[in-house]
């Protein structure tokens, strides 16, 4: 295969039209989560995690865990949290059961907010998808975004 394979050449532009779906989306939530809870994209989705943890074995996910289910570094992920917690919205505390680890819990504060926030971010969502679904080279994919839902345990 060369750079100019026909095969890399529609790869490539496919994932730019993916690329440009996901930065369209992103950017039309986190104008109205800002506008309207004052939270960022990073920060709904941290709450959103956070909020599906539960007591008992298994219940509480690791920073890494965490991190790789808001698609940030480690590093960033303790900023976020950190951030969030500086505002009420979370709280850490050690593990029970080996000193060495923190668990994040998100405070009735941030559950609240989380509550009020969801049918603005899902409503964003949906707005995002009707415009792009406009756009001949996105409406594909916004049809691939659309049967994915189906396959997503609730």
């Amino acid at each position: 295969m060369t750079a100019t394979d026909p095969a890399l050449t529609a790869l490539a532009q496919g994932w730019c039209a993916l690329s440009l779906l996901h930065g369209r989306i992103e950017a039309h939530i986190e104008r109205v989560l800002q506008a309207r809870h004052d939270l960022s994209v990073r920060e709904y989705s941290l709450l959103d995690v956070l909020s599906r943890q539960h007591t008992g074995e298994g219940g509480h996910l690791q920073m890494k865990q965490v991190a790789d289910a808001v698609v940030l570094s480690q590093s960033a992920t303790t900023r976020l949290v950190t951030r969030l917690e500086d505002r009420g919205l979370l709280e850490r505390y050690l593990c029970p059961t080996d000193r060495r680890g923190i668990y994040t819990d998100v405070t009735e504060a941030g559950l609240k907010l989380l509550e009020e926030a969801r049918p603005t971010n899902d409503t964003a969502l949906r707005e995002a998808l009707d415009e792009a679904a406009k756009n001949p080279e996105l409406a594909p994919l916004v049809r691939v975004v659309e049967t994915l839902k189906a396959l997503v345990p609730a």
